[in-house]
């Protein structure tokens, strides 16, 4: 069942990278108290994620801030060190927090997960953007092909945040 608007996110792991290394955030961690813009990409380094998706969530950065988003996130079933590659690769790193899924546990349970086994790459997460705040889902975006990202765009979810928030 796909996690839904007014739906408080399920308790579940995370791996983001600290200053420390690797450490694992549960969700309430992450978004309670918080207004969280947070996207997901199927794959780091894939062409849409890189070129296209993860650049318009960094060139926003500031709108979203001003908007009053508390932390921009973006979360995938790849491992933290990927991860935090991707960042510096794509201008995010320190601008957008990554949050490693790499058993697809999270994208599991809210039901936004898709196997693509068949092209060789496994269960990943679909890709969505979502606005949640306190924990609870205040707008999601799914795409229906995973290489658009026209729903999930940052622009598309700083003009939802307008009528949102």
């Amino acid at each position: 069942m796909t996690i839904k608007v007014g739906d408080k996110l399920p308790e579940a792991s995370f791996v983001v990278m600290t200053s420390e290394g690797p450490a694992e955030k549960k969700t309430a961690e992450i978004f309670a108290g918080k207004k969280v813009a947070m996207f997901a990409v199927p794959g780091a380094f894939t062409p849409t994620c890189q070129q296209q998706h993860v650049p318009g969530f960094v060139a926003r950065v500031d709108e979203l801030k001003a908007k009053g988003i508390d932390t921009i996130a973006c979360t995938a079933v790849n491992d933290i060190f990927v991860l935090t590659q991707f960042a510096k690769d794509t201008g995010a790193e320190g601008k957008i927090l990554m949050l490693a899924d790499g058993s697809a546990e999270f994208a599991k349970k809210v039901g936004l997960d898709i196997d693509l086994s068949s092209r060789g790459f496994g269960v990943r997460s679909k890709r969505y953007s979502m606005l949640v705040d306190d924990g609870v889902v205040k707008s999601l975006n799914v795409e229906d092909i995973p290489p658009n990202h026209d729903k999930s765009s940052a622009e598309t979810l700083c003009s939802i945040i307008d009528h949102t928030l």
